[in-house]
């Protein structure tokens, strides 16, 4: 059995040490997905006032986030982890790799 738990908190973990420099480079839709679903994940479906048209990050975030609005929190942290999953396994690097099998650790400490 998976333990989604652990394995979201170490992709986060890893989504956050992402050097900019590093061989793993997220797209923006990629940083807003992991955005979205971290923010589902720890807060639930978005509430409040979007905010202003030139916040243009900002909404960015928000419409982002609220295109999940209804997910579980338990399928949002699992998603996470398969959005980091997938960008690691198109890059061919030693640090990808090792990313991989700490993501799989993770999710193996039930």
């Amino acid at each position: 059995m998976v333990n989604t738990k652990a394995q979201f908190d170490k992709a986060v973990a890893i989504v956050k040490g992402l050097p900019e420099d590093g061989p793993v480079k997220p797209t923006q839709e990629d940083k807003l997905a992991f955005y979205a679903h971290f923010k589902q994940a720890n807060e639930g479906d978005v509430s409040g006032p979007a905010p202003g048209m030139f916040d243009f990050v900002g909404k960015a975030k928000y419409n982002a986030w609220k295109k999940i609005s209804g997910m579980s929190k338990e399928d949002a942290m699992a998603k996470y982890v398969e959005l980091l999953t997938e960008m690691l396994k198109k890059s061919d690097d030693e640090a990808s790799k090792q990313y991989l099998a700490e993501l799989e650790a993770a999710g193996a400490s039930a």
